[in-house]
């Protein structure tokens, strides 16, 4: 199985417009991040986390040519803006099919309702097929078990995934224990880590830093990360010994 960051950013991403901050001015292509997503392969299986404003332009940078599913983790623009873009995938294969909690359905029902149309609808929208999630009820994706991960975004319910040894986790600020147990052994955790300072939405670079600890996996990735928490280089100079920044492009093999 193969993990492809298609963006590592936080919402607004990096660089942020008209912000004068030393790491939006940055020269290093690891400072610079779209918004957050990965692209998922195995065997001849293709799959999205999330799918951004930033779409198009990740598709065109990875060479991504099908996608068998989407996967989304919750409604924020930043995870879901770019589904118009899904487009050039529906004229080659059909309606795409698109895993998400019901409420996240509803609100892309709402505010991509041409998507959804049914009666006169236009030629060139894209199409999806969409099945919910629901917690502890696993998806089959090709011939892989993907396990939900319920994690608490501020008040707001958001999914995260584990399919085989990898975990996938963005815009966690809480997590319940029966939840944390769905991710023992792992050899890929990928977890959001937004800044130093503390934030009432994400963990924080140092929740982060414990929640990886408590989970103990092989190898973790922080993800979602904002210009704030510093130059790449640098941050991950502190950071343990197996825990290390994902960067936009990067891509790991499990």
């Amino acid at each position: 199985m193969k993990v492809y960051f298609l963006g590592t950013g936080t919402s607004q991403g990096i660089p942020i417009i008209g912000v004068d901050h030393p790491v939006c001015k940055s020269t290093d292509a690891k400072d610079k991040r779209l918004r957050v997503a990965v692209w998922i392969t195995w065997e001849d299986y293709s799959c999205v986390i999330d799918c951004g404003p930033d779409f198009r332009q990740q598709m065109l940078r990875c060479g991504c040519t099908h996608i068998d599913s989407i996967l989304f983790t919750h409604e924020h623009a930043d995870h879901t803006a770019g589904l118009d873009d899904i487009r050039p995938f529906n004229f080659r294969q059909g309606a795409i099919p698109v895993y998400a909690h019901q409420r996240v359905i509803a609100n892309l029902k709402k505010r991509f309702d041409y998507v959804f149309e049914t009666v006169n609808k236009y030629p060139g929208a894209p199409t999806v097929a969409t099945i919910e999630v629901v917690n502890n009820q696993p998806i089959l994706l090709g011939n892989k078990k993907i396990i939900p991960v319920n994690v608490m975004h501020g008040d707001l319910q958001v999914f995260g995934y584990r399919i085989d040894d990898f975990a996938y986790l963005t815009d966690v600020k809480t997590i319940a224990e029966e939840e944390i147990a769905k991710l023992k052994n792992l050899k890929v955790l990928v977890v959001n880590a937004l800044r130093v300072e503390p934030h009432n939405t994400h963990f924080n670079l140092q929740e982060a830093l414990d929640f990886i600890t408590l989970v103990q996996p092989e190898k973790a990735y922080l993800t979602h990360i904002s210009h704030v928490l510093g130059f790449h280089e640098e941050v991950e100079k502190r950071l343990p010994e197996n825990v290390f920044l994902a960067y936009d492009n990067l891509e790991i093999t499990l």
